[in-house]
């Protein structure tokens, strides 16, 4: 396997795990109060988008050359880099 599989299925596994934490979020919010779901599902809503846009980046590395692979995993860390940070933001409303 070469190092563009490896980053693939590396970032793949990352996307998935925030899937499943997604889906434990928006059970949490579905408990809450009328507040704190709204509040809960903006945030939800800009993880999504986050996600998707994350797949996005991933598919287009797929499809990417070996040589020109490189260039967009600039894209794709910077597009983890949000993800993150979304999630982080979700994270903090949920200890409030």
């Amino acid at each position: 396997m070469n190092k563009k599989e490896l980053y693939q299925q590396k970032k793949q596994a990352q996307l998935d795990e925030w899937k499943a934490e997604l889906d434990k979020l928006k059970a949490k919010a579905s408990g809450g109060s009328a507040d704190a779901q709204l509040a809960l599902n903006k945030q939800i809503e800009t993880l999504e988008s986050n996600i998707e846009k994350g797949k996005t980046k991933l598919a287009e590395i797929a499809d990417a050359s070996e040589e020109a692979w490189e260039t967009g995993k600039e894209d794709v860390e910077s597009a983890w880099d949000s993800i993150k940070s979304s999630f982080n933001d979700a994270a903090d409303k949920f200890k409030k």
